[in-house]
């Protein structure tokens, strides 16, 4: 069984009602449960969880320091190509936006490599827009190779390769891969992605089983909050986390929660996730999946970032930039998206001691 049979048990299972029967009790019970049941998840992502955030917010705190003391994990993204052969309609990057393309030369890509490790990273996700053709898998381990000299660990976040392609970036030196969804929503994600290699949605959403089946260390997930019911999206989202936690208990599972931003072009996201409500689910993934990294870009501001913190963040980017370039060669260029904390690293790392927490640069493993 892969995790599109499990959607597909879904088919007609009525989430409002289901969400909407909830009690505070109920709530209560799956706050102090330990259990990783389908209807424990529903219960916290519910209405009536939202008026229990404190309890949650308690229980989740005490979980991450169970499992991952207190430490958060930095790294910064690194973009190499902005080429795109999709046309998804929430996307800066789409084929149809009319914007300046650029792909970094392997001389241009060392140059961003040293200054972002000068700064004091040693962990790394590098991006491409989705380009088997202007990306391809050759370039990116060229690009690997580079990053090598700078960075104990390399994560990519790219479009979804083959099982042997996945095992030649791994064999490069490659030890993470992040990819989103977007949106579990069948319908919806066939309307959202009108023609491009990534219309293909089963392929997209079983990429993560072939990245851990490679040999890929660290698999991070997510949903691009706001296309959606954001209640029915985290629970696919934890689900899915705890499918791939199942399925390949040697590699670590990530999650992400990002927000849709602001971006060029002129889509509006149709379902509005409020500060309160990221809360809930940053809180509900905890509870359900205690031993999963949970990822907090600079999507979000800075004063939701610190507050979020101690809630079950293990992993937060800092002095980010969505531009080809963008840490040196490109300061001023096209960004996929707006950033929101535009803090750099020190300053981050002053932030997250300030809380009690102890910045990790470099992982022993």
């Amino acid at each position: 069984m892969d995790f599109y049979d499990i959607i597909l048990n879904y088919r007609e299972f009525d989430f409002k009602q289901a969400l909407c029967s909830v009690t505070a009790r109920d709530v209560s019970v799956a706050i102090d449960s330990d259990a990783s049941a389908d209807k424990r998840l529903l219960a916290l992502l519910s209405p009536a969880a939202g008026e229990l955030l404190e309890d949650m917010a308690q229980e989740s705190q005490a979980q991450t320091l169970r499992y991952f003391g207190r430490s958060i994990q930095l790294y910064t993204p690194m973009y190499l190509s902005n080429y795109c052969e999709n046309q998804c309609v929430y996307c800066g990057y789409q084929t149809r936006n009319p914007m300046a393309r650029k792909k970094l030369s392997l001389e241009e890509v060392d140059k961003e490599a040293a200054h972002i490790a000068g700064l004091g990273f040693r962990h790394i996700l590098i991006l491409t827009g989705e380009s088997h053709t202007m990306s391809p898998v050759a370039y990116i381990k060229d690009c690997v190779k580079i990053l090598q000299k700078y960075f104990s660990s390399i994560s990519v976040e790219i479009y979804p390769l083959q099982l042997p392609e996945y095992r030649e970036l791994v064999a490069a030196g490659i030890d993470g891969l992040t990819l989103y969804q977007e949106t579990y929503d069948r319908i919806l994600y066939d309307a959202l992605h009108v023609r491009g290699p990534k219309k293909d949605y089963k392929n997209r959403l079983d990429a993560p089983d072939r990245g851990a089946w490679a040999g890929v260390h660290f698999i991070n997930i997510g949903a691009l909050l706001g296309l959606s019911d954001w209640r029915v999206e985290a629970f696919f989202m934890g689900m899915h986390a705890k499918y791939l936690q199942d399925k390949f208990p040697g590699s670590e599972i990530g999650i992400s929660v990002p927000r849709i931003q602001p971006h060029e072009g002129c889509y509006k996201p149709e379902s509005i996730v409020r500060d309160s409500e990221l809360v809930q689910i940053v809180t509900a993934m905890r509870l359900f999946m205690p031993r999963a990294s949970i990822a907090l870009s600079t999507r979000e501001n800075r004063e939701l970032r610190d507050n979020l913190m101690p809630l079950g963040i293990t992993r937060m980017s800092a002095s980010s930039s969505t531009a080809v370039g963008g840490h040196t060669i490109n300061q001023n260029g096209f960004k996929q998206f707006e950033i929101s904390d535009k803090r750099d690293l020190e300053q981050v790392k002053l932030a997250i001691r300030s809380a009690g927490y102890q910045p990790v640069l470099k992982d022993w493993v």
